[in-house]
């Protein structure tokens, strides 16, 4: 499950050649967790704490980030020079909170993170929010003092990893840490055949199965207290590392945590491009967002479907295709402005999405008129609601597990990722 709003064609404007990974970087990672405060209106960032870590898991390469995706954008310029010297775009638990009836009525402030490679300089960090036009506007700046004695080195939840799948080095592939989530000091081995049981799941699927080699995963060995996750529906309360809980935003399925600090500090005993959060649990459910995190039950007879279908939002930007109206969000898609998730669209900017895969002579909308799941058109029921968003296909793994296969339209977005993150 997933929130998103609005496109954009991000302009960089003052995007220069970037130089070498080891002329601006060095090998670890500078960690910045702020705070996000604000209501359904209105928005305030501010600074918590930043953390040097031992390890950078991102790309050397690809350090500005092209693909226009997310609520949430940052740029880091080199001081001295003004350089950009690296962009990362994202979305947050906040962005699809403001979007809930209560935040029309209160505010509420979220711990979140970004991460970069460590600078050797000093760099200016700017943040950017959509707004409700779908532009990015700039809100917040803070300089970075590479050399501050007030960047902590301080490790906190350290724990042994498992390598579940090892593929090559960091920098040159897609890094998953899998984060355990109510499993006990006693259900540690079972954690390690659950994450091997998630590779299996994830290979199950194209284009994954295809870019296996692309792929680095590992577990963290992570004990809670008490096995499980909260269900507060139904007063059931553990005492887990990550404090996951269902009905995030009295959705029932909707299975999240806003203890991002946890996260974070247990994501970091090993390089990462994805956090995924594996919960211990057997009832049906999950979320991600798009670069923050991913969520899904360990035990559920979906658990493969969840894993894949999780992964497209929080790995590749892909929306929830389905329209049952099931979520506690309001007007996430305004009718006038064209989504910036690659498989949904309103119309307002088909060119921009997959009008050139299409069929010639293919009716847009598409009627259903003879049902095929895979067969490609604008067909109309997506984003939660029944009309005025479309998708690409009758079915798919992002609308439902009725079908075994991501449609061409998802599936040409999960590769493109793939190349992004590993060429």
């Amino acid at each position: 499950m997933k929130k998103t709003v609005l496109p954009l064609i991000l302009i960089f404007a003052c995007l220069q050649s970037f130089a070498s990974f080891d002329e601006w970087f060095l090998d670890k990672t500078l960690r910045i967790d702020y705070f996000h405060t604000g209501n359904s209106q209105n928005e305030l960032y501010s600074i918590d704490q930043l953390i040097s870590e031992p390890y950078w898991g991102g790309s050397h390469t690809r350090l500005a980030d092209t693909m226009n995706y997310g609520e949430y954008y940052i740029k880091a310029f080199d001081m001295a020079t003004n350089t950009l010297i690296y962009s990362h775009g994202y979305c947050t638990l906040f962005a699809e909170w403001q979007f809930t009836e209560e935040a029309k009525h209160t505010s509420r402030t979220f711990s979140e993170t970004v991460i970069m490679p460590f600078p050797k300089n000093d760099v200016r960090l700017e943040f950017y929010s959509r707004d409700f036009m779908g532009i990015y506007q700039k809100k917040f700046e803070y300089l970075v003092e590479a050399k501050s004695y007030f960047i902590t080195e301080e490790r906190q939840l350290v724990y042994p990893v498992y390598d579940a799948l090892i593929s090559g080095e960091a920098a040159k592939k897609i890094d998953i840490v899998i984060l355990p989530e109510g499993y006990t000091a006693a259900e540690m081995d079972k954690f390690k055949m659950d994450c091997d049981k998630f590779i299996t799941g994830l290979f199950a699927f194209e284009p994954y199965n295809q870019n296996r080699d692309k792929f680095n995963i590992r577990g963290i060995l992570a004990s809670s207290i008490e096995s499980g996750t909260d269900i507060p529906g139904d007063k059931v309360w553990k005492n887990t590392i990550l404090n996951s809980a269902f009905y995030t935003f009295d959705s029932e399925r909707y299975l999240m945590t806003t203890d991002n600090k946890s996260v974070r500090n247990l994501a970091a005993n090993v390089p990462y491009d994805q956090i995924y959060i594996l919960a211990n649990s057997t009832r049906y459910g999950g979320g991600a967002i798009y670069n923050f995190y991913n969520t899904s039950v360990n035990s559920n007879d979906y658990s493969a479907k969840i894993f894949v279908h999780e992964f497209g939002h929080g790995f590749a930007g892909l929306a929830d295709e389905y329209d049952d109206g099931s979520t506690s969000y309001n007007d996430i898609y305004p009718p006038s402005l064209e989504p910036w998730e690659p498989n949904i669209t309103t119309l307002v900017n088909f060119d921009s999405k997959w009008k050139g895969m299409l069929a010639p002579n293919t009716p847009i909308p598409t009627p259903m008129d003879n049902y095929e799941a895979m067969k490609l058109g604008v067909y109309e029921g997506a984003g939660y609601v029944a009309k005025g968003l479309y998708r690409p296909a009758p079915d798919c793994l992002m609308r439902s597990f009725d079908v075994n296969n991501f449609c061409p339209v998802c599936s040409a977005a999960i590769q493109k990722m793939i190349d992004l993150y590993t060429k």
